[in-house]
């Protein structure tokens, strides 16, 4: 098993530095944003595409820091009705596809998307609970229309390539959980596209991560190593909190998410938060996680995605990677 990290986190540094990095860690793979959502400061995409060389090169750096390169990862909206995001970040999936081809990375991880609620309209929907025959319409239209064409074209594309794609099971996403992973894989007759394990997405929603490994078997592809920190206020407003904030497009602190869309703030007093590993389950936890992974194949790679927001850049890393190579070690 490779245990690693998503570079997006060491944005900042050089990618031959953040390399040395995660070795110092003791960690072996490496995950580098392509697309979607986050620009690519950590892959020379350009280069790549037209030059042996130069994939020689970028893939020598990992080699000399005792690091594989297990995945490339674009997760943004590839269903989105706005055509500004829907088309670059539909692309950056197919243009990974080819870049990992290239690079002979055989992961490619992002999110399933979601589109409106019909044709006409201009912002993603997400029906999380369609007790009304109308979210049902709306359902069968995002997946009958939008995700399921989309996504048989991936998984083609996927094929000719050889490269699996590794769909994170994200709330406000038709994915978003082990259901509607084996629907699309059944709808898409799927052999190339499968499941990213992020356990995080799954543990607020109240689904055990290692009963969702043995549910999906074979189809888990690929793993995040991220965690949730389920607060007191739970109790009063549930899991599904609303109260976030809006930031302007304009604002200095903004992140972008793609055309007119920014990253909201979080809830103060929020039901549950994102945490480095171990700072929402144990290190006992995270063995049954590995175990659980390592049934289904022992080479996998797991890699830190640090969202902790009351731990700094290396702090957050240094803590998730002490813990999940402690875990491993159980396992």
């Amino acid at each position: 098993m490779k245990l690693g990290a998503y570079t997006a986190v060491l944005h900042d540094k050089p990618i031959a530095e953040a390399l040395t990095m995660l070795r110092d860690l003791g960690l072996t793979s490496a995950e580098i944003n392509s697309g979607g959502f986050l620009p690519a400061p950590h892959l020379p995409i350009a280069d790549i595409r037209v030059s042996q060389d130069a994939r020689d090169t970028y893939l020598g750096m990992f080699t000399d820091a005792g690091i594989t390169l297990t995945a490339l990862n674009c997760n943004g909206n590839p269903l989105h009705p706005d055509p500004e995001v829907r088309n670059k970040h539909g692309q950056d999936v197919l243009d990974a596809i080819e870049l990992g081809a290239l690079l002979g990375v055989k992961r490619v991880v992002t999110m399933s998307g979601l589109p409106g609620t019909d044709a006409g309209a201009k912002l993603p929907a997400w029906s999380v609970l369609p007790w009304d025959s109308s979210y049902l319409d709306a359902r069968d239209y995002q997946w009958n229309e939008v995700a399921v064409p989309y996504w048989r074209d991936v998984q083609a594309r996927a094929v000719d390539a050889d490269v699996r794609v590794c769909i994170e099971m994200h709330p406000h996403n038709v994915v978003y959980n082990p259901a509607t992973m084996l629907r699309l894989a059944e709808q898409i007759d799927a052999t190339h596209v499968g499941a990213e394990m992020d356990p995080s997405h799954l543990m607020w929603q109240g689904i055990d991560p290692v009963r969702a490994i043995e549910a999906l078997g074979g189809l888990v592809y690929h793993a995040a190593a991220k965690d949730v920190r389920i607060n007191d206020a739970v109790q009063v407003n549930g899991v599904l909190d609303d109260r976030h904030g809006r930031v302007a497009a304009d604002d200095p602190n903004a992140i972008s998410l793609g055309g007119r869309y920014t990253l909201s703030t979080w809830p103060e007093s929020s039901s549950w938060d994102f945490v480095a590993v171990g700072r929402g389950h144990d290190v006992a936890y995270w063995s049954r996680f590995l175990a659980a992974l390592q049934k289904v194949d022992p080479d996998m790679a797991v890699n830190i995605e640090h969202e902790d927001a009351e731990l700094g850049q290396l702090e957050g890393l240094e803590s998730a990677a002490e813990t999940l190579l402690e875990a491993s070690r159980s396992a």
